[in-house]
């Protein structure tokens, strides 16, 4: 019944370049939401989308995927439907904007060895030592580190923008252990050991929860924590802002200004006007 409309949705994703993973999440929130329907998607509304999100609201879904949600049907809605999208019946979920757990040094160190598996020792020590996202590091190819150089070549980024970021030798000492460990790939860095595609980034989640559990670690970490965790040390080491901007490809500099929050440490140095000295003249 719908399937049509779905070939109609990955041709409109394609013809604007979208990227395939965003096709395909496309793809799957709207088939959920017209089976959720059973309606005929010419009688759809505004509406429609309104009452379908309160309803995955209250079963529990999360404010990020209910604006997943929104993003697919609306593009639904404009580009394949061609009907006209009303914000104030569908507007976006508000986001508490929560910064990720900034570990420390030793909670790195107890982390990673704390995950049995050399592969995902070694991914969750590219993250922290190069900055990566999550999704970068699970599409690295072997081709991508550079030893000569000392650098990864990040390719396929949020923002479509190439970038190169550091290698740590401590970082390649591991990435050449587990290379050699597994295998050798020479395509994918870090396959799925079954499919041979890339790994999901719930695999990584999993497996993060559970050396956080077992290296008690008492922050609620994430592997998005590890790269937070990057900026947040480099600042605290006097990099530049500009060149952590680079490191972590952000294109605007207020995305970098919200990993880089003031830490504690930063704090510390700082003397309330409130304790000045007895005495001292005020102006």
């Amino acid at each position: 019944m719908y399937k049509k409309y779905i070939e109609q949705l990955e041709e409109a994703g394609k013809i604007r370049n979208l990227k395939d993973r965003s096709i395909h999440c496309y793809k799957n929130y709207v088939s959920y939401f017209l089976n959720y329907t059973s309606k005929c998607p010419k009688e759809l509304t505004c509406q429609d989308v309104r009452d379908f999100l309160l309803a995955k609201k209250d079963s529990g879904l999360k404010s990020t995927t209910l604006n997943l949600y929104n993003s697919a049907l609306h593009f639904f809605y404009r580009n394949v439907l061609h009907i006209l999208w009303d914000d104030t019946i569908v507007p976006r979920m508000i986001i508490e904007r929560k910064l990720p757990a900034v570990l420390t040094s030793d909670e790195i160190d107890r982390l990673l060895e704390a995950v049995d598996d050399i592969k995902y020792r070694a991914m969750f020590a590219t993250m922290y030592a190069s900055g990566m996202r999550v999704s970068e590091v699970i599409h690295l190819h072997y081709n991508d580190i550079s030893r000569t150089n000392m650098q990864i070549h990040v390719r396929d980024t949020k923002n479509r923008m190439d970038r190169y970021t550091i290698l740590s030798q401590r970082c390649l000492d591991l990435l050449t252990e587990y290379w050699f460990a597994k295998g050798r790939p020479r395509g994918i860095l870090f396959p799925n050991q079954f499919t041979g595609s890339y790994l999901s980034v719930g695999t990584l989640e999993k497996v993060m929860r559970r050396a956080v559990s077992d290296a008690k670690i008492p922050v609620k970490a994430t592997p998005h924590s590890l790269r937070h965790s990057f900026a947040t040390h480099l600042m605290e080491q006097g990099v530049e802002r500009q060149y952590i901007q680079a490191l972590l490809g952000h294109r605007d500099p207020k995305s970098t200004e919200i990993y880089l929050h003031v830490s504690n440490k930063s704090l510390l140095g700082i003397q309330s006007p409130f304790d000045r000295k007895e005495g001292a003249g005020h102006e």
